[in-house]
């Protein structure tokens, strides 16, 4: 299977997810309840701190309900259901058009903003070493490199990965760590998207990687002219 056909296949998995996304948790109380269904009187199964990321699942059939997943600093994972009011979505905020997209770079860039993604085709043979595997039924399933949780190959060897991302924003230059992007693989430029919280003064890059079953979803969060965070997840 060739890899433009494997981009046509994420691309009809992301027009069937296009409403899921990743959204920041706004409450005035500092936190926001996560409930077991979309109920007001539903049972509290967890609870979000104000600002962190979440993906959002929105579905008419909840009304002003989605469903969330997330990650806690913990590993634990939630998934529930918090009041649309309590969140905003990350493409609600001002997109930073592309400039340029291919398979090895995508630009965007807007009045003092400038984002550049680089990636290239990953030398598996050069750092096999840095990849542990564990065996299910007969089958080899290549899961860490250098001890970190594998994205986008579905236990299969990678066939790209990410060399640079980097940011000038208001004459600030910021570059993605190597350790944050170092375990993200087959990667997919077509699919990256930047917007801009001008009033907080927070970039976010955004894009959905991987083929098939390994596709995932990562969001690199700038703030403030330094790089604070990313989140990673399977948006199935």
């Amino acid at each position: 299977m060739n890899h433009r056909y494997l981009l046509v296949l994420l691309f009809l998995t992301v027009c069937q997810l296009a409403s899921a996304q990743f959204a920041k948790i706004i409450d005035k109380d500092g936190y926001v309840n996560v409930r077991q269904q979309a109920t007001v009187n539903s049972v509290v199964v967890s609870k979000i701190a104000a600002d962190e990321i979440v993906y959002a699942f929105p579905d008419e059939k909840f009304g002003d309900w989605v469903i969330v997943d997330y990650t806690d600093n913990h590993n634990k994972s939630i998934t529930g259901y918090v009041h649309n009011s309590r969140i905003k979505y990350i493409e609600s905020y001002k997109q930073i058009p592309t400039v340029f997209s291919d398979e090895g770079t995508a630009k965007f860039m807007a009045k003092d903003i400038t984002v550049q993604i680089n990636s290239d085709r990953f030398d598996y043979e050069k750092n096999k070493g840095d990849f542990s595997s564990t065996q299910y039924d007969g089958y080899t399933i290549v899961d860490k490199f250098r001890g970190q949780q594998v994205w986008g190959t579905d236990g299969e060897i990678p066939t790209s990965h990410y060399t640079s991302i980097q940011a000038t924003i208001k004459g600030r230059f910021i570059q993605i760590p190597a350790k944050e992007i170092e375990n993200l693989f087959n990667v997919n430029n077509e699919f990256a998207t930047c917007y801009y919280d001008d009033s907080n003064d927070i970039l976010y890059i955004s894009t959905v990687n991987g083929d098939g079953a390994g596709g995932y979803a990562v969001l690199f969060e700038i703030k403030k002219g330094k790089y604070n965070a990313r989140v990673v997840t399977m948006p199935f």
